[in-house]
């Protein structure tokens, strides 16, 4: 070669027509990248276009509230049934308390005077009630 000859020197490869380019290829469903034609095309996850929002949070919320009534009722009932309890335990006490007391004023009405036996049941009385003050 001499100096005056130039000589073009091809700055890109030629470009081959195959019928469809490539990106055009991967997009039909027929054939992918992967050729896995019989497997289902996935789309890119959106969580915008799934509708998933305030709609779940809303519900767990208000399954919350839900519960705690529940559970607050459920506890009402048993406080109530409880204080039921309590109240006949203590009326059963009470009464067993006043026939002990009078069986024992009954004894005591034996060995002493009926008016010595009366001071003496005011006396009891009036110690009790300075005692539960």
């Amino acid at each position: 070669m001499s100096d005056n000859e130039t000589t073009t020197v091809p700055t890109e490869a030629p470009e081959v027509y195959t019928g469809t380019s490539v990106t055009a290829q991967r997009d039909t469903p027929q054939t992918r990248k992967s050729n896995r034609t019989w497997r289902e095309q996935k789309t890119p996850l959106r969580i915008s276009a799934l509708g998933v929002g305030k709609t779940a949070w809303e519900k767990r919320v208000q399954a919350r509230t839900e519960a705690a009534a529940f559970k607050a009722r459920v506890q009402e009932m048993k406080d109530e049934k409880e204080g039921e309890r309590r109240r006949r335990m203590e009326e059963r006490a009470a009464r067993e308390a006043a026939k002990k007391e009078k069986e024992r004023y009954a004894e005591l009405a034996k060995k002493m005077h009926a008016k010595k036996l009366e001071r003496l049941r005011r006396k009891e009385k009036r110690n009790k009630m300075l005692k539960e003050r």
